[in-house]
């Protein structure tokens, strides 16, 4: 089973509950940081015999020796990482998706393989999770592909719970796709709601099921649990708005580690998924 932890913008507690629900199951999982462009998973669950592996992707490499300047690339290519100049091509590898497309069907066979770094992986262990983040080069545009890499790490039968990036543009969609269920995070202000709206949308537009874990609850107005309550969308956990939970966040310490009733109530939300999940397999 596959779980995103996901939220329509940042700062709602979405690491805060990823962290602590693979922090209190008592069996082996895999905890993936999909937020590239700002992990921080790792400042919580502190991965012991790490590991770093430098991902790069296709950029084409022109040979102008064969070259005829036909612009058959360069019409194929969608996103203009390919222009055409007299006889000449010229390559722009921060706009290239790597589709590799130019190079099939170059019919001078003129188009070899490059390279455009991404970014790194990292993976550790931490007691019963094996942990990896992906951290995107400064400077590099497109987070996706090194998205995908991390969850490419995903075996079958595993239990993952990701922490998705926040927001519903592609690299959120990219870190939910492969998800059995989606864990909304939220808060019960209006820009809480705003957002959730947003992402709810984009989550249904995926077909995947999702519930709300409410952060803050007790702060703010009953809008959300109003909307929750009009578009059916199970609330599976509150967090309240207390000095001592901040504190310990402040800290990079988990909840679940500090507090047994805390332990109980994380290991509850994850029983309530699989319930649902179960029951989303059963029904036609």
């Amino acid at each position: 089973m596959i779980i995103s932890v996901a939220s329509g913008k940042g700062g709602t507690g979405k690491t805060t509950v990823s962290t602590n629900l693979a922090a209190s199951l008592d069996r082996e999982l895999r905890l993936l940081d999909c937020d590239v462009e700002e992990p921080n998973v790792h400042l919580f669950i502190k991965p012991e015999h790490q590991h770093s592996s430098v991902q790069t992707t296709f950029v084409p490499v022109i040979d102008a020796s064969r070259c005829t300047g036909c612009g058959e690339c360069a019409a194929l290519c969608e996103f203009n990482a390919l222009a055409v100049i007299g006889k000449k091509v010229l390559v722009f590898p921060e706009l290239c998706h790597s589709c590799l497309g130019c190079q099939m069907i170059c019919p001078e066979a003129a188009i070899s393989d490059g390279k455009r770094e991404l970014g790194t992986i990292e993976t550790g262990t931490w007691r019963h999770i094996l942990f990896s983040y992906g951290r995107l080069r400064v400077g590099e545009a497109m987070s996706p592909p090194l998205i995908s890499r991390v969850q490419a790490l995903i075996q079958p039968q595993e239990l993952v719970i990701v922490d998705a990036p926040p927001g519903t543009s592609c690299p959120a969609i990219a870190a939910m796709k492969h998800s059995d269920f989606v864990l909304l995070v939220t808060e019960p202000t209006p820009f809480g709601l705003h957002d959730l709206k947003l992402t709810v949308e984009a989550v249904r537009q995926l077909g995947k099921p999702c519930g709300l874990v409410i952060n803050r609850a007790d702060i703010g107005n009953h809008d959300v649990y109003r909307y929750a309550e009009r578009e059916s969308l199970p609330i599976l956990m509150e967090i309240p708005f207390q000095r001592s939970i901040a504190e310990l966040y402040s800290k990079g310490r988990l909840l679940v580690e500090e507090s047994e009733e805390w332990r109980r109530s994380y290991a509850q939300l994850f029983d309530k998924i699989s319930a649902i999940c179960a029951a989303e397999e059963v029904t036609p």
